[in-house]
């Protein structure tokens, strides 16, 4: 772990920088729980973020639960006011290779760069013990949707998550709103889309029953 740690105080240091600094080093493999020391305090924001953002591009089918089950470990124990996240051992030892993940936070980190320009520690009120429960509710209930085998149905709990774990690093309360608007933007996708399959079986039974 201390090949992706230096120095500098790890409190001190923007997210966008210490995605930078994890890149650095593209050999070998990882573990989760390297992954999450590496970023200190940030770390449930942090995690949260690298889990979630691949589920913005087109993925192979069951990537997304692969990275959602995780989600669904850590997102709850924000809500119950944990420190710092925890994994169980055979989930925290689970490696990744660091050039997959290399690539990963060089491509997110001046996106994230860009974001950090225009937030600010603001909105105090979105935070604090109700706030992170409310935060971790939210994202418990996003990482149950992104598990589920919907074709292209991920991307919007993604980008709800991920705007809701950069609130966490930034302390952002505006935008904790914007994540909160697309998880309602992701529920009401979600409940149109089932609708449509619901009705898709009814007429299927209908005309079967014809015959």
């Amino acid at each position: 772990m201390d090949d992706i740690i230096d120095s500098a105080p790890q409190e001190h240091r923007s997210l966008s920088d210490l995605l930078l600094t994890l890149a650095e080093d593209s050999t070998g493999k990882i573990s989760v729980t390297d992954i999450m020391h590496h970023f200190g305090r940030r770390a449930f924001g942090a995690v949260l973020f690298i889990l979630a953002i691949p589920n913005l591009l087109p993925l192979p089918p069951g990537s997304s639960t692969v990275l959602g089950m995780p989600l669904l470990i850590i997102a709850p124990q924000l809500a119950l006011g944990a420190r710092k996240p925890w994994l169980p051992g055979p989930i925290g030892r689970r490696t990744i290779d660091r050039a997959a993940l290399s690539r990963l936070c060089r491509r997110a980190a001046p996106w994230v760069s860009r974001a950090e320009h225009l937030t600010a520690p603001r909105f105090a009120f979105a935070f604090g013990r109700f706030g992170d429960l409310m935060i971790g509710i939210v994202c418990t209930l996003l990482a149950a949707v992104l598990i589920l085998p919907i074709p292209l149905g991920n991307m919007l709990p993604a980008a709800a998550v991920v705007t809701l774990a950069l609130s966490l690093t930034q302390r952002d309360g505006l935008l904790t709103m914007l994540g909160y608007g697309l998880s309602l933007a992701s529920a009401g996708v979600l409940f149109i889309t089932g609708h449509i399959v619901v009705g898709s079986f009814v007429g299927l039974g209908a005309m079967a029953g014809l015959w």
